[in-house]
């Protein structure tokens, strides 16, 4: 239903070129907006004209007017004179609210169309349906984007991100839950992700979100047909998690860039659990302590250069040896050797993989 405020404005609008005072009210007579100067009176009749046949009634000095969805009565109108003109501004005005009417309601079905596809709670032959029907192309490029803040909501409302977009067509913004905001993104043929990246970025600068901020921006995959948006949704909602877990530091996280942690984080924790046993056996990367933890996470960020890796630690190249000989012992991996490097990268991530499981069950 449209709001009350925005009845009002409409209807100032109206006066405003008409000079002719209007009111609109609900079928029992209930004041809904008015341009009245003073209280507008109680109009007994307009029980009585919503029951009966009539579209339009003269009475007392008042025209009246039905304005009607689906043969369904929603408002009566009410204008001040008794002349043709008045008559006139009565039937212009009730077409725009009629109008309005439409309007919302064809948002309202859109933005419930678009929650269900991308939740998946559509059959195939629904999705191309309703589609038709909402004027929704079938067969162009769309992604998924979900823009997570941390600050209050309100702060950045679905409102605000719609302003990004100007009121693009065959975009649309809406939110499935409390914490996200979803944009789903219609893009020319020549678009690809380099520009999704850009896009994400502009969206978080435009909104004033830094990196301090926490916030995060993800999106899937490029997708070709309308019921492909729930993979791309999926998708985003994936690197969302997986970024949190693996890539703390990026504000913007596409999944075509997740690497391996895509695959870990579709693992059962208890093959995770009978993979890190394998691995340290009784111990567990948690028993490092902070030295080496640094050393380890430097040694790969260098990608096993080891005069690269004590240059930035600022430390001699055999303590480096050193500390990589004393986890050799500790663990029977020797991180200089690719494949134990591999391996223990990988055990690493599952130990943080499954730490972060460990938080959402409380």
């Amino acid at each position: 239903m449209i709001s009350n405020q925005v009845l009002q404005n409409t209807i100032e609008g109206l006066k405003e070129i008409s000079r002719t005072d209007l009111c609109i009210m609900d079928v029992k007579g209930k004041v809904l907006a008015s341009t009245f100067a003073e209280d507008v009176p109680v109009f007994v009749e307009v029980k009585a004209f919503a029951e009966s046949q009539a579209e339009s009634q003269l009475v007392k000095g008042y025209q009246y007017f039905k304005v009607s969805d689906d043969n369904q009565l929603d408002y009566i109108l009410v204008v001040y004179g008794d002349n043709e003109d008045t008559y006139m501004i009565g039937k212009l005005a009730a077409f725009q609210i009629q109008s309005l009417i439409v309007a919302y309601k064809e948002r309202f079905d859109k933005d419930s169309f678009i929650k269900n596809l991308l939740l998946d709670n559509l059959l195939l032959v629904d999705i191309y349906n309703r589609a038709k029907k909402l004027h929704i192309e079938a067969d162009v490029r769309r992604v998924v984007f979900i823009l997570e803040v941390r600050q209050e909501k309100e702060h950045h409302s679905v409102e605000n991100v719609k302003a990004l977009f100007h009121g693009k067509s065959g975009d649309f913004i809406t939110a499935v839950d409390e914490k996200s905001i979803i944009i789903v993104k219609e893009l020319a043929e020549d678009e690809g992700y380099e520009e999704m990246d850009k896009l994400a970025r502009s969206i978080l600068d435009s909104l004033g979100i830094d990196k301090q901020s926490g916030s995060h921006i993800a999106y899937g995959a490029i997708v070709r047909e309308l019921k492909e948006v729930s993979r791309s949704y999926k998708e985003a909602r994936m690197a969302l998690d997986v970024g949190k877990i693996f890539f703390g530091e990026r504000d913007v996280i596409a999944y075509s860039s997740l690497g391996i942690g895509r695959l870990i984080y579709q693992l059962p924790i208890p093959l995770c659990k009978m993979f890190i046993r394998e691995i340290f056996e009784s111990k567990s990367p948690d028993d490092f302590d902070e030295e080496i933890l640094t050393t380890i996470d430097k040694f790969f960020e260098n990608s096993l250069n080891v005069s690269e890796t004590s240059r930035q630690l600022y430390i001699h190249r055999n303590t480096l040896v050193y500390r990589l000989d004393k986890l050799q012992k500790s663990t029977g991996l020797d991180l200089r050797v690719f494949e134990d490097a591999i391996t223990f990268k990988i055990a690493l991530m599952v130990v943080r993989y499954m730490k972060y499981m460990e938080t959402l069950e409380y």
